[in-house]
């Protein structure tokens, strides 16, 4: 009888080790990064490595609590993790954040390094272990927008190692503008250019395939050149719903499962997650930064931390003692808290963007007479305000 308790007290606490769940990731499924500057680089590739080192590395990066850097790439480069237990939809509450390496250089205006990953989800509905269930796209704050296309699909090809560089003629860290062609099913052709800032090779060295294609949801540009030079970039944070679009300690770097949609838009209901999939959302060449390329440095399950986040509601409704108006090449937005801000032509077309800093603030136009609309956003609790002004 003593023998018997003694195994049975060994038993108890062997087994409550073996089924204790951790917050953070537990698995990477897939890696497959789309060329840019930091490609082979973080994690390192180290010659003769195979897409399973490449996917050890990642899991040293980023699973449990390392907070290691993993780059996406430029558009489509993604990356599919999983946790080792449900993650909860719990109404009203976040349920998980993903940690980036977003910064503001510019607080007051949601700005700076700001490079936002589109974020799906799955739920283990088979039971597997694997994430072959359908994801959903969690529905971000520029989702429903006009100029956010969906269904896009871009293609890389392999650069020639012998082919002759093409430097720019004015911008002197741009040492070959037709580095890495790309060709997407917009009819539009461009290039991940060669930047002396970052050696060689951007496309990835353990894969062998001539060309890479990714398809999904792509965002409108966020990067304005602020020198007019395309030299010195900077991103403006998009309000809420993408990975690596702003600061970790930021209330808006954390989800809610109930964003979730179907490849119509429509809003499914999902008990919780298992499995999350980020790839960069948005095709664009920001000067000396290279191409905006997101990236993850890990995940967390709030709920089974005890974390408590109340969702910050977004509405759609006026904003008290608001009042804009255009003169002499200027819109004037008075009595504004900090927002982010889209003006679009009367075909739906993005003209600019740019976040509000202040209460009474002055925002210089070059736009031409005819009608425009604006969507305001605040920060501080997702009001949104839509309106029309005429620039006669």
């Amino acid at each position: 009888m003593k023998k018997i308790t003694i195994i049975l007290n060994f038993l108890i606490p062997f087994c409550a080790l073996s089924f204790a769940q951790s917050p953070y990731i537990h698995k990477v499924f897939e890696y497959k990064p789309a060329p840019g500057i930091n490609v082979n680089n973080y994690p390192k590739y180290e010659e003769g490595d195979t897409q399973d080192d490449m996917l050890r590395k990642v899991e040293e990066a980023i699973v449990g609590n390392e907070k290691g850097v993993v780059t996406l790439g430029a558009y489509g480069g993604y990356i599919v993790f999983g946790f080792d237990h449900l993650v909860e939809n719990i109404p009203g509450k976040y349920d998980f954040k993903i940690w980036g390496n977003a910064y503001y250089s510019n607080p007051s205006l949601n700005a700076g390094s700001c490079e936002p990953g589109i974020v799906m989800v799955s739920f283990d509905a088979n039971g597997n272990g694997i994430p072959d269930d359908p994801w959903f796209e969690l529905a971000g704050s520029e989702y429903y927008k006009p100029e956010t296309i969906k269904n896009y699909e871009i293609t890389y090809c392999k650069p020639d190692t012998n082919k002759i560089p093409t430097p720019h003629p004015n911008i002197w860290f741009l040492t070959d503008t037709s580095y890495i062609k790309w060709v997407d099913n917009q009819g539009d052709v461009g290039y991940v250019a060669l930047n002396a800032h970052k050696k060689p090779p951007y496309y990835p060295q353990w894969m062998s395939e001539d060309t890479l294609v990714f398809a999904g949801t792509k965002l409108v540009n966020n990067g304005r050149d602020e020198t007019g030079l395309g030299i010195l970039y900077v991103q403006y944070a998009f309000p809420w719903g993408y990975a690596d679009n702003h600061p970790n300690d930021h209330i808006r770097s954390n989800y809610d499962i109930d964003w979730a949609v179907d490849e119509q838009g429509k809003k499914v209901n999902l008990p919780g997650i298992h499995f999350v999939k980020v790839y960069t959302g948005v095709n664009q060449y920001c000067g000396l930064w290279g191409e905006t390329s997101t990236e993850i440095t890990g995940a967390e399950d709030f709920h089974i931390q005890g974390i408590d986040i109340e969702v910050l509601a977004v509405k759609t409704e006026p904003f008290p003692n608001f009042k804009s108006y255009y003169a002499q090449g200027k819109i004037v937005f008075e009595n504004f808290e900090n927002s982010f801000c889209s003006i679009y032509n009367i075909n739906g077309q993005i003209m600019d963007i740019f976040n509000i800093s202040s209460s009474n603030y002055i925002y210089k136009t070059n736009l031409v007479t005819g009608i425009y609309f604006i969507t305001v956003q605040r920060y501080k609790d997702a009001k949104m305000q839509r309106f029309k002004f005429v620039i006669y």
